[in-house]
């Protein structure tokens, strides 16, 4: 099962729905009708993965391991591809970093472990703060949240709000104060109460507006003044269903901030779920945690594994 438990995995298949319905449905009505194992076969199946936001690219990388392991374990017949197909689906992302190899929510030994979320407006920054704030606290840490996104007047508020629930702190102060310096005197506060994980919020930037990513790398600047090894993680957000263009907000952030890991949201309700693939293999950037809801629980750490068999299996 991976990171998930049962309920985890029915959750993260349920969140996946409507990719597999597409996906599945289209690759099974390829496998049922194909008289043979061929290159027509091949290319309709790699049309079909394109149609589902995995990109060409990664899709064409995907049907050249699909061909290996045809070779080395010839299946009877068309059908028996499809077990084969989501072998090599976990396999690719996998193969993407060691990170998501390790336990979810454990800390190296030097605190506070900083962590930088970016992301454009209304992918579920907020929300997702929130819920990583529960985790690392339900794991026994001591959370600070900063309130970077001054230009919000609503963002503050939101973020208290999930604090409260998270059982965090916050660090905020007025609106259009300096972000830089809220992150600075978060990091320091984190630092004089021995707190164990700082979590800091910033604008929802627009990821074509050069001076925001400027003020992005500001921030970081700033927090490595006070704290000289961090950020240790820049996650980035990303909002499933926008597809190809998430791929591309993705090469943005990271260009001016070092991504290190993403958070993939709102996959409850999309059926690009295949971008996970694309953004995965594109980027070189492991995918940390997805979103399948809106409770606290429901961002999960990912597991390619689980991944593939949420995608394949109903």
């Amino acid at each position: 099962m991976g990171f998930l438990d049962k309920l985890g995995l029915g959750k993260l298949k349920e969140g996946l729905s409507k990719t597999r319905e597409g996906l599945i449905g289209t690759v099974t009505r390829i496998l049922t009708g194909a008289p043979k194992i061929d290159e027509e076969l091949f290319e309709r199946l790699e049309e079909s993965l394109i149609a589902a936001d995995v990109g060409a690219g990664t899709s064409a990388e995907i049907m050249n391991g699909l061909r290996r392991r045809i070779k080395e374990t010839p299946p009877e017949d068309a059908s028996g591809i499809l077990p084969l197909l989501q072998q090599e689906v976990a396999s690719q992302l996998l193969s993407t970093d060691g990170k998501n190899a390790e336990p979810p929510f454990t800390l190296p030994a030097e605190r506070p472990y900083v962590i930088l979320v970016v992301g454009i407006n209304g992918v579920g920054k907020t929300t997702t703060i929130g819920k990583l704030a529960h985790r690392y606290t339900a794991a026994g840490n001591k959370v600070l949240i900063a309130a970077a996104d001054t230009f919000r007047a609503a963002a503050g508020e939101q973020l208290e709000i999930w604090a409260q629930r998270a059982g965090a702190e916050i660090v905020q102060q007025k609106h259009g104060a300096d972000p830089a310096a809220v992150a600075f005197d978060a990091v320091k506060a984190a630092v004089s109460r021995k707190s164990d994980v700082v979590i800091i919020d910033t604008a929802g930037r627009i990821h074509t507006r050069v001076n925001l990513m400027e003020e992005l790398k500001k921030i970081g600047r700033v927090i490595q003044k006070q704290f000289s090894s961090a950020p240790h993680e820049v996650l980035l957000i990303i909002d499933a269903s926008t597809g190809q263009n998430g791929l591309q907000q993705a090469k943005q952030f990271s260009t001016a901030v070092g991504v290190t890991g993403l958070v993939l949201t709102k996959l409850d309700g999309t059926a690009k779920g295949g971008i996970v693939l694309a953004i995965a293999r594109e980027m070189k950037i492991p995918v940390r945690y997805i979103g399948v809801g809106e409770k606290l629980d429901d961002l999960q750490p990912f597991s390619p594994a689980d991944f593939a068999e949420a995608m394949f299996q109903a």
